[in-house]
């Protein structure tokens, strides 16, 4: 070979299948230093405080600052415009997914909750509308509200047809999430009691009325084009 070099090994059948499987050794999943380096870097322009994304100051406490920087500031140059507005989104996307980790949710219960606190507008509840304390009101409505259907006790007049030994029966059968040891964790950890649970449940409740969200559910359209073709069950064959 020329420069001294050595031919490469031929691959052998044996070689290709081994490159091709999946690699379960430990560390193979974990991240390069090369990698989490430069995705560190990156993230070091994101969103850390609100300050953060102010651009420019004056230069004196009597100073002023150009008209272009202040529109940028108030959100009117077109670059900047409704920031806040999506940054304020992607927080609430963020922090429910984390806490419907935390509680082992379903990807369906999941699903439920993420698209129930996206679109809600949380300035109905007050100095209560932190983004963790409503995301954990509405987890807990979505879990709760899906085991009282599970046993039929949503459905107000089925159940004053039942006698009261099998409503008992019932009733023992349902588990809140509030029995969670983990839920009531992150409960006390951001300062939501069992009558602030309560009390901000019946503004949820109130707020799906009024914003139409009691069917959301995060990636699902809940309105079907009607130019789409309908379903059928079965094999036209």
């Amino acid at each position: 070979m020329p420069n001294g070099g050595t031919a490469p090994r031929p691959t052998s059948q044996s070689d290709r299948e081994e490159i091709g499987r999946l690699s379960r050794r430990p560390g193979d999943s974990t991240v390069s230093r090369a990698d989490l380096q430069r995705d560190e870097t990156t993230r070091r322009w994101g969103l850390v405080t609100p300050s953060a994304t102010r651009i420019g100051r004056p230069d004196s406490p009597d100073g002023d600052l150009s008209d272009n920087i202040r529109r940028l500031h108030e959100e009117r140059h077109p670059a900047m415009e409704g920031y806040s507005r999506r940054a304020h989104r992607l927080e609430k996307l963020r922090l429910t997914h984390a806490l419907c980790g935390s509680l082992g949710l379903t990807p369906w219960q999941r699903d439920r909750t993420i698209g129930t606190m996206v679109d809600l507008d949380l300035t109905a509840f007050g100095s209560q509308r932190a983004i963790p304390k409503v995301a954990l009101v509405v987890i807990r409505h979505v879990v709760d509200r899906e085991r009282e259907h599970h046993l039929g006790l949503h459905d107000d007049e089925w159940i004053a047809e039942q006698p009261p030994d099998r409503l008992a029966e019932l009733y023992d059968k349902f588990h809140s999430i509030t029995d969670d040891e983990q839920f009531t964790a992150l409960c006390e950890q951001h300062d939501l009691d069992v009558t602030n649970l309560n009390r901000l449940r019946r503004t949820l409740i109130d707020q799906l009325d009024e914003q139409d969200l009691h069917e959301a559910v995060y990636g699902r359209n809940p309105y079907r084009d009607p130019s789409l073709p309908e379903l059928t069950i079965g094999s036209s064959a």
